[in-house]
């Protein structure tokens, strides 16, 4: 089974989904897709969590109660949202590996340090074996490879950070984590009769103000 998690670090929820993912991946490959959310919310027509002033501070207030619930530090960066690009070249630089991801993440997330700049990533780059970041990140074959990236999310139909992909059934959010290893043991959960029901569902007439 393909297995494809795509992230991008300026998401709490894709930190907070990240130590399953390492778990997994420690099991069976995963591909590692770092994509810019931005990108998905403009193709989706749609604003991010942090536009919105009451959806932001929910949202920014029911992370913190997940990280706490399920045991994971989390302290926000100076600002947020914040430029996630640097961070998202700066793991294709290193390779997109397990540990440069998990650099990133914790620098970001769980120390809470900016990840805005290449100037403010640049002990992390340091720690990752990167002597000259800002050429690293400026590469073309970096740059090439997060549009790749963000291609293949939305060929997938990706609309969501984080998402994990499993064989092209999406599964967004760190909250779905479960129901998508439910269907890794049991593909077969997925086109169950009511699965197959909902899926076919007419969309109804928008309600009329």
């Amino acid at each position: 089974m393909s297995i494809v998690w795509y992230y991008d670090f300026i998401s709490p929820f894709a930190w907070l989904q990240w130590p399953k993912i390492k778990a997994l991946a420690a099991e069976q490959p995963v591909t590692l897709r770092p994509i810019l959310f931005a990108g998905i919310l403009d193709l989706c027509g749609q604003k991010g969590p942090a536009e919105i002033p009451a959806k932001r501070e929910f949202t920014y207030r029911y992370t913190l109660w997940r990280a706490q619930q399920a045991g994971v530090p989390l302290h926000f960066p100076p600002s947020h949202p914040f430029n996630p690009l640097a961070a998202l070249r700066l793991c294709i630089a290193a390779g997109t590996t397990v540990a440069a991801t998990d650099a990133i993440f914790g620098w970001i997330w769980g120390h809470g340090r900016a990840g805005d700049s290449i100037e403010a990533l640049a002990p992390v780059a340091d720690a990752l074996g990167i002597d000259d970041p800002a050429k690293a990140i400026a590469d073309p074959a970096v740059k090439a490879q997060l549009r790749e990236n963000f291609d293949a999310a939305v060929a997938e139909g990706v609309f969501g950070v984080p998402t994990l992909s499993l064989d092209g059934h999406l599964f967004w959010g760190d909250d779905a984590h479960a129901f998508a290893m439910a269907c890794l043991r049991d593909p077969s959960l997925w086109n169950s009769p009511e699965m197959q029901h909902v899926a076919a569902l007419p969309v109804g007439a928008a309600r009329q103000a």
